[in-house]
């Protein structure tokens, strides 16, 4: 089968992987301070606090008027609180970190004969080119941003977007262009106009 097993140099560059991961991490880690931090203070104050205290919960003072409170526990309540309103501002920090390493470490495309498969930092597509309907405004005027060119699977109504954009490079190196192009044409006479025209665009972008 012709490009069987082709992969496609999609996604970053080796320094841009590099540069993507320690930024997801060390987002991830501050997230993860903002969340764990209120769990590991109350235990280091437990701990220093220890049981020689005259009350060690409000529970054991529930039966003194709120005025006669020690203003550690009068105040204790709201602490909590805040302290549980920081932890969850920290897990949208912790969920972009881990996205991003997701993100470098599973994008991929590769070429199957004439089925793409897309992988992204969640999940994974699959779009048979020599029968999908191609969105023509997609691959027109790409001039002012990353080329790509969006497809929808006839069978499954999936939506896939194939980035041609190289690793460190502007665009798809010519072979792998031309390996599209061939696989938008795969299905012979019967190919829709608009398959054909963008693989003239991929022929033209390859410099054939």
């Amino acid at each position: 089968m012709a490009n069987q097993g082709l992969r496609l140099s999609v996604g970053a560059s080796a320094g841009q992987r590099t540069l993507a991961m320690v930024t997801g991490v060390l987002v991830a880690a501050v997230g993860a301070a903002f969340v764990l931090g209120p769990v590991l203070a109350g235990g280091l104050i437990r701990r220093l606090t220890g049981p020689g205290d005259g009350f060690a919960s409000y529970e054991e003072a529930r039966d003194l008027p709120p005025g006669m409170l020690p203003p550690a526990l009068r105040e204790s309540g709201g602490g909590s609180g805040r302290g549980l309103f920081l932890g969850l501002c920290g897990l949208p920090f912790v969920l972009l970190g881990v996205y991003l390493v997701l993100r470098v470490l599973r994008t991929a495309a590769w070429l199957d004969g004439s089925r793409v498969h897309l992988r992204g930092a969640l999940r994974s597509r699959s779009v048979d080119l020599a029968t999908a309907r191609v969105d023509p405004e997609s691959y027109r005027g790409t001039e002012g941003g990353p080329p790509a060119i969006v497809v929808h699977d006839r069978v499954s109504g999936q939506r896939a977007t194939i980035p041609l954009r190289g690793m460190g490079l502007p665009v798809l190196p010519p072979s792998e262009l031309r390996a599209l192009a061939d696989a938008f044409v795969a299905g012979g006479p019967e190919v829709a106009p608009d398959a054909r025209a963008v693989a003239a665009h991929l022929r033209r972008l390859a410099g054939t």
